[in-house]
């Protein structure tokens, strides 16, 4: 997979080669349709077996609350990381009256993406509403993962209850659905190199390093802010060989942006390498990758000071607090629409009076930042679930 992303970005670079962008681009989809194609199923059989085998209702409470605590704990701190991070770099780049003219003559022209895709986030009602699935199958076959975690959630507390004859039966089959969807998965990463190559490439060419010279200040500040926080939260909180162990499914993230996509391989390194329980792992992993979003909650409050920035308007702390806030309640809700982190960002700068123009400047550069928020998700999946099994098996 390593030698698949040093292709494609050294391979994007070539001016020559960037004609042929479009025709590697088909490989990278396929790649990650077949990922995609095991990633509901997984989910759903993994957590029914896990739900079912807890038991108790005390219990699945208990693994709840401390999956969620972490997953806002981490957060909160991510937010803090990313503001310090955008204060110590981005000054480093500040844009020259020009160019700042040229962007936002470009933000004027994109605005109307940012307001058609902003509609596409539900509020906080309408949220939790849509929590509660009319028709599991139709969540499911739309890929709306949060849902059909409630309801496999309703289902697996059902077989729970049970008696144990019964109970055995239903997570035998689902245990033997998890093992063949993984060797599914399995065959699947023999395609990585060429999957991540051709998902690298086209990006690489089509952007360049113009684009990306432009606004490196702030990806600086993203990149550092989200390292920083794997190697101060995340790493001391795991076991030594953490990391060898995670790379895989944290490469997978950083290439293809998405939890989702990177869910199957974390499943693998948590049954095979880090010997986390499958009651555990089938838990706390797909709810991470749906609503456990601390990588990007510190590229938004690195986002609010570089387009604070841009435009000249100064941040009090008053602001810097709202802002603050509101980047953590968007960190809750899952947005299915294109640069959801980015949209996301609406009620924060409506609060603070940012121009929601600024957040079409984003957009454009926004498959760096991408990779690396996504990757420090996915390293917050694997790390919560680590920790839960920790603590876990210590009461046990």
């Amino acid at each position: 997979m390593g030698v698949g992303l040093i292709a494609g970005i050294r391979l994007g670079l070539v001016p020559d080669l960037a004609p042929f962008a479009p025709r590697v681009r088909p490989l990278g989809t396929l790649f990650l349709n077949l990922l995609s194609m095991v990633v509901v199923p997984l989910v759903a059989t993994a957590l029914f077996a896990g739900i079912a085998k807890l038991g108790q209702l005390r219990t699945v409470g208990r693994l709840v609350a401390r999956t969620l605590g972490f997953f806002w704990a981490t957060t909160v701190v991510a937010i803090v990381i990313g503001f310090t991070a955008g204060a110590a770099i981005l000054p480093l780049g500040r844009m020259t009256p020009d160019k700042q003219a040229t962007l936002r003559e470009a933000a004027v022209t994109d605005s109307t993406f940012i307001s058609r895709a902003a509609e596409g986030i539900p509020g906080s009602a309408r949220f939790i509403v849509e929590l509660i699935p009319a028709n599991p199958v139709r969540a499911a076959a739309e890929g709306n993962l949060l849902p059909v975690i409630v309801f496999v959630t309703f289902l697996g507390l059902a077989a729970a209850a049970l008696p144990p004859d019964k109970r055995m039966a239903l997570t035998d089959l689902a245990d033997g659905a998890t093992d063949a969807l993984i060797r599914v998965v399995h065959w699947v990463l023999l395609l990585a190199p060429i999957g991540i190559f051709a998902l690298v490439f086209p990006i690489v060419a089509q952007f360049g390093w113009d684009l990306v010279k432009a606004m490196l200040a702030f990806v600086a500040a993203v990149i550092a802010g989200a390292l920083v926080f794997i190697a101060a939260v995340y790493v001391p909180l795991t076991p030594r060989g953490f990391l060898r162990a995670a790379f895989p499914s944290m490469l997978m993230g950083f290439s293809t942006t998405s939890s989702l996509a990177a869910l199957p391989t974390m499943l693998d390194a948590a049954d095979r390498q880090l010997a986390i329980p499958r009651t555990i792992a089938g838990f706390a992993l797909p709810l991470g990758a749906s609503i456990n979003r601390a990588g990007s909650a510190l590229y938004q409050a690195v986002a609010v000071l570089f387009v604070a920035q841009l435009y000249g308007i100064p941040l009090g702390a008053g602001a810097l607090f709202q802002a603050a806030a509101a980047v953590f309640l968007a960190s809750l809700t899952v947005a299915s629409v294109p640069s959801a982190s980015v949209v996301s960002l609406l009620p924060a700068f409506t609060t603070i009076g940012l121009p929601i123009q600024g957040l079409s400047l984003l957009i454009g550069l926004d498959r760096i930042p991408d990779m690396f928020r996504t990757m420090t998700n996915v390293t917050g999946h694997l790390t919560a679930a680590t920790v839960i099994s920790a603590v876990e098996s210590e009461r046990q």
